[in-house]
């Protein structure tokens, strides 16, 4: 079974977008994430997401990042209500510890681990989308220009690191046949195994590389890859996304206090905004359709 975080080339307008373009896409949903703190302007990003998610076919990828936020979530709540004494509203006096005083949980404290917890949601989600959606091979040609050997090492974790998860499988499984008389073999030898296999793995792909010139360094230039004519509706959204974040950024019209009270405006800017970033995270795929 795949993976649901694993690349699979789709027949849809992400998968065969640039890598640059993708990146500003779901780069301007993740930057609004961290730019607002009001719940309505994050709860409609996350929307806007799980939209390009939907759309780009990866809602596997969707469901794993939701579960997995969904722990870390309710991690960071309690943790916040616990660790921040702060806040008017005290919903449960807690006791007096030596040195740590009177542990009291307020709602202000849960409402601004909440909001923490959305953040974080709709960030590990974007990255979801992004890891299932956009060619990894891609990405890497993209950094290529930038840091060429970086760009050779991330190639090979990527292409290395599902061939050690085999190995490991493999491994395990012969251990398991091995029959009911023998000895169980421990997770030491199974790592001291693996690790050897690895090492042997990586001398042969060194001795490759080296026979196919890269020793000597990577040539000066590279053939440009033509540009993917689905680029523009993605450049576009994301770019409408900041311009419109930037405008209510500037209005000051979304703010949010969690403390001491919790202080939420809701304005027509806030709407309009709330309105405008799932439309425009659907806008690419519409226009291509």
């Amino acid at each position: 079974m795949i993976p649901a975080l694993t690349y699979v080339p789709r027949r849809n307008p992400l998968s065969r977008a640039g890598a640059l373009a993708a990146s500003a896409y779901l780069g301007a949903f993740v930057a609004v994430a961290f730019a607002f703190s009001n719940p309505l302007i994050l709860a409609a990003d996350g929307l806007a997401v799980v939209v390009a998610g939907l759309a780009a076919g990866v809602g596997r990828s969707l469901a794993f990042a939701a579960r997995f936020a969904a722990y870390l979530g309710a991690l960071m709540v309690v943790t916040n209500a616990i660790a921040s004494q702060r806040g008017d509203t005290i919903l449960v006096r807690g006791p007096d510890l030596p040195l740590l005083g009177t542990l009291d949980i307020s709602a202000e404290a849960m409402a601004e681990g909440a909001i923490l917890a959305l953040r974080i949601a709709v960030v590990i989600a974007a990255f979801a989308v992004y890891t299932a959606a956009v060619d990894p091979d891609r990405v890497l040609r993209l950094l290529r220009p930038i840091a060429r050997r970086s760009a050779l090492t991330a190639t090979l974790i990527v292409r290395l690191a599902p061939l050690a998860a085999a190995d490991h499988s493999r491994l395990s499984e012969a251990a398991a046949l091995r029959g009911p008389a023998a000895a169980p073999v421990g997770r030491g030898a199974l790592v001291r195994r693996l690790v050897s296999g690895s090492l042997d793995r990586a001398v042969d792909v060194a001795a490759t590389l080296e026979l196919r010139g890269f020793a000597a360094g990577p040539p000066g230039r590279a053939r440009r890859r033509p540009r993917s004519p689905v680029d523009l509706p993605f450049w576009a959204s994301a770019l409408t996304v900041g311009l419109l974040a930037a405008l209510v950024l500037a209005a000051g019209a979304a703010g949010y206090e969690s403390y001491p009270t919790v202080v939420l405006e809701s304005g027509v800017a806030v709407a309009l905004l709330g309105l405008a970033l799932p439309l425009l995270a659907w806008a690419p795929f519409g226009a291509r359709r």
